[in-house]
């Protein structure tokens, strides 16, 4: 299928918040579309009812909107193979499992779950391979009516070949399987059900997927896929198999595979946290793949641009958040002011700004935020640099206070305020205020400034002061240098 245009799919199950993993092997599946000219299929693996939900599905679909990585097929956007939803597939399912039984492919097992378990341990004891050991293989007619007989219900397993199964990973070069490692395994379930073993080969079929780009976890199951899909092929179904390549883990804290219970997991925690889209997949991209050896830093234009398999790394990536933010930090100086204003409305307003709505000045955010630019990591950061300006009061930060007022500090602030008062008020003449009160202290400008921040902004770091102190203006700057003096001395 080599020679066919590029179909990859990104089939993930709604259930849950989406996972950082997930996005990353969404991403690369999108990049492998966009650099070869091919299409992208979204395809919805909802078929087990006990833990999918219609929440996650809309969840799922609004974030792949929000990371811009769009789909060419699937739902919202139609096409040749819809239905694009598993559940609604059912029908198809079932009639592939009927053909696989009567061409010979898959067969009735009726063994419980204590056979099975007593046989395997059994296996282990004797150490041999401790899979299925095709017991129910080769059953004739009056076996199977007995065990029917005896109310046993039959799951149906695929019958896998004799012979090893090797082939060539895009990422891990060749592989090969032997028989014992690759038992016989279960396609639908007692009740009928067909199991993600059967749905996705079967769909990836029926949709004429040419390259499957999957997690390192889904390894093991390949060689039963290509199995699946000689079989398929032999009946008609398939046209090919695709080409596989597996994605390296993504790996948390203390070298373990990033499970989605791992807090750093959840794709909304870095929605939430104000990270820029671009910001994100320029760092997922990273797990695994690189532009080149000495640049961190790219545009999806650039990635799609250069994006090769090939060049995939197998080894496991260690997600590491301070490199994230710190990619982050620099999307966001990359942005123009306005862009950078406009991405910041969320987090100036409830439920994460702490002011009244009527507080917010406009043209004073617009004044503050190149200043902001240069200092956010990620976009709710803007909440905390620029409270001062909106809130009556700043905000009363303990440890702030026990660091810059020291003895000494209500001498300081009574002569800084008495400067002020007198200054011309723009920033470079609240500075040289600040700066010559210092000096009748014997204090550097930066040891001078710090009770001044605080008095005025509640904390000893944030924007620039002075610019700040222009935007406050003359009235509030004095209240507020007056508050602290009164706190001080009581």
């Amino acid at each position: 299928m080599a020679s066919a245009p590029v179909r990859v799919r990104f089939c993930p199950s709604p259930t849950g918040n989406p996972h950082v993993g997930l996005v990353r092997t969404a991403l690369f599946n999108w990049a492998f579309a966009r650099h070869t000219g091919g299409t992208l299929v979204l395809r919805i693996e909802d078929t087990d009812a006990a833990r999918d939900s219609e929440e996650s599905y809309v969840q799922l679909l609004d974030s792949l909107r929000w990371l811009g990585l769009d789909w060419d097929e699937g739902p919202e956007k139609g096409g040749p193979h819809a239905p694009y939803r598993q559940s609604q597939r059912m029908d198809i399912y079932r009639d592939t499992a009927a053909r696989l039984l009567e061409a010979g492919h898959a067969y009735h097992c009726y063994c419980t779950t204590e056979e099975l378990d007593a046989r395997r341990e059994a296996a282990r004891a004797a150490g041999r391979p401790s899979g299925y050991d095709g017991h129910c293989r080769d059953l004739t007619a009056e076996q199977k009516a007995a065990y029917e007989a005896e109310g046993r219900t039959a799951i149906v397993r695929f019958r896998m070949p004799d012979g090893p199964i090797t082939f060539t990973d895009l990422v891990r070069g060749e592989l090969t399987f032997t028989p014992e490692n690759v038992p016989d395994y279960g396609i639908v379930r007692a009740n009928g059900a067909p199991l993600y073993t059967l749905v996705n080969p079967v769909d990836d079929a029926l949709m004429e997927i040419t390259h499957v780009l999957r997690g390192e976890d889904l390894l093991s199951s390949t060689p039963r896929q290509i199995a699946l899909y000689k079989a398929l092929m032999e009946l008609g179904i398939a046209q090919g198999i695709p080409s596989f390549g597996h994605l390296p883990y993504v790996m948390g804290e203390g070298n373990k595979k990033l499970s989605k219970r791992d807090p750093q997991a959840s794709l909304n925690l870095y929605r939430e946290r104000g990270f820029l889209p671009e910001g994100l997949l320029n760092y997922l991209s990273l797990l695994g793949w690189s532009l080149s050896a000495d640049r961190d830093l790219f545009s999806m234009d650039e990635m799609v641009a250069a994006f090769d398999i090939a060049d995939v790394n197998a080894n496991p990536a260690r997600f590491d958040l301070k490199k994230a933010e710190a990619i982050n930090a620099d999307h966001i100086r990359q942005l123009d002011v306005k862009a950078f204003a406009d991405a910041c409305a969320p987090w100036l307003k409830a439920p994460y700004a702490p002011w009244a709505p009527e507080s917010f000045d406009a043209s004073a955010f617009a004044a503050l935020a190149p200043l902001a630019q240069t200092r956010v990591t990620v976009l709710s950061d803007i909440t905390a640099n620029v409270d001062f300006l909106f809130l009556d009061e700043p905000v009363e930060d303990e440890a702030s206070w026990a660091k810059a007022m020291k003895p000494g500090a209500d001498a300081l602030l009574t002569t800084a305020r008495a400067k002020l008062a007198e200054a011309e008020w723009d920033a470079e003449s609240l500075k040289n205020a600040v700066l010559a009160a210092g000096e009748e202290h014997g204090l550097k400008l930066g040891k001078a400034q710090a009770p001044v921040r605080v008095a005025t902004t509640g904390r000893t770091v944030g924007l620039p002061l002075f610019e700040s102190l222009e935007l406050l203006g003359r009235e509030r700057t004095l209240s507020r240098i007056d508050a602290a003096l009164a706190k001080l001395a009581a």
